[in-house]
């Protein structure tokens, strides 16, 4: 199993930088850096570890095609490639819908908007000039004057059935926004679906499992630090994985409204402890271990421990270097 660590670029980019050095150090493979448009930005996070680390792969985890069209991300990704001396990745998916909408923006046709926006990127990324019209997207005659001389391997993110046979169909990876084995078994199920379909084994697919990992100090302390990511994941969560964990939408429409109108502190104090058992992995290492070896025996070959990763996340990725 391989291991990749997701950070939330709310911290500034110098601390960003130590902790890539310190998860580098750690044996870590993957540094994945969300992209939201209120945090830091992502690309210019992604260039400035590209030169503070060595060996680690490193990308966004996940972009949305719908606020830059998919050219100026294959420009961004074959610069990031380019910095970091052949160590790109890319995740894409949908977005999130809260945050797209308080753009105004709808996000129109998903599944086609992604397929698009791979097809788009892979062949932009490969230096042909593309001819290209779609549902979503369209090129005429576009072209980069720069490529990666390798190719950049292309995640697709989601926890939905139609996004993760997508990934399995034509990605090289799935990214699935979900760590709860019970969750996991269906997520990794619609993978494997969507690879057989394009004629392809999930062994193909590198199948990476986010974990919002909250690591450190006492198991109070440890829960209130992931309360924040728990409302984003609890917001956009299927409505089969809320049944199935007894979450009441009732309390999950009370957290969207405070995403939508900016209220974090309050989306995260209506978080439930059903939702924090559900969508985080918290207390100590055992826990952690523990979660890593149901992920392996589903078949899950990339372990991501996501943010906050601890109270205090330097100490954290100490603790957990043990596990690596």
């Amino acid at each position: 199993m391989k291991f990749g660590v997701e950070f939330v670029p709310y911290r500034s980019i110098d601390a960003l930088a130590g902790l890539a050095r310190q998860v580098e150090r750690a044996g870590f493979e993957y540094i994945w850096i969300c992209d939201h448009y209120h945090n830091r930005y992502v690309h210019s996070v992604l260039a400035r570890l590209a030169t503070e680390t060595k060996r680690i792969k490193l990308g966004p985890g996940v972009t949305n095609p719908y606020l830059v069209h998919p050219a100026i991300t294959a420009a961004a990704i074959a610069t990031l490639d380019e910095l970091s001396g052949g160590r790109a990745t890319l995740g894409i998916s949908a977005g999130d819908p809260i945050y797209l909408a308080t753009l105004g923006v709808q996000p129109r046709n998903p599944i086609a908007a992604v397929r698009e926006a791979t097809r788009v990127i892979r062949e932009l990324l490969t230096g042909k000039r593309v001819n290209f019209s779609g549902e979503v997207f369209s090129c005429r005659g576009a072209k980069l004057r720069l490529a990666p001389p390798g190719k950049v391997p292309i995640y697709i993110g989601g926890r939905r059935r139609h996004m993760l046979e997508l990934a399995g169909s034509i990605a090289e990876g799935a990214l699935i926004n979900a760590s709860h084995p019970d969750d996991l078994g269906e997520c990794i199920a619609y993978v494997k679906r969507g690879a057989e379909k394009a004629g392809r084994k999930l062994s193909d697919l590198d199948v990476a499992a986010y974990m919002a990992t909250s690591i450190g100090g006492d198991l109070e302390r440890a829960q209130a630090a992931v309360r924040t990511v728990v409302a984003f994941i609890s917001s956009s969560a299927p409505k089969e994985s809320l049944d199935r964990h007894r979450v009441q939408l009732g309390e999950v429409e009370k957290i969207r409204k405070y995403l939508e109108a900016g209220e974090l502190k309050k989306a995260a104090a209506a978080v439930t402890p059903n939702m924090v058992e559900a969508f985080a992995v918290c207390g100590g290492l055992s826990e952690l271990a523990a979660r890593i070896n149901d992920l392996r025996k589903l078949g899950i070959t990339q372990a991501v421990i996501g943010s906050p990763i601890g109270p205090e996340p330097a100490n954290a990725i100490e603790s957990i270097k043990k596990l690596l």
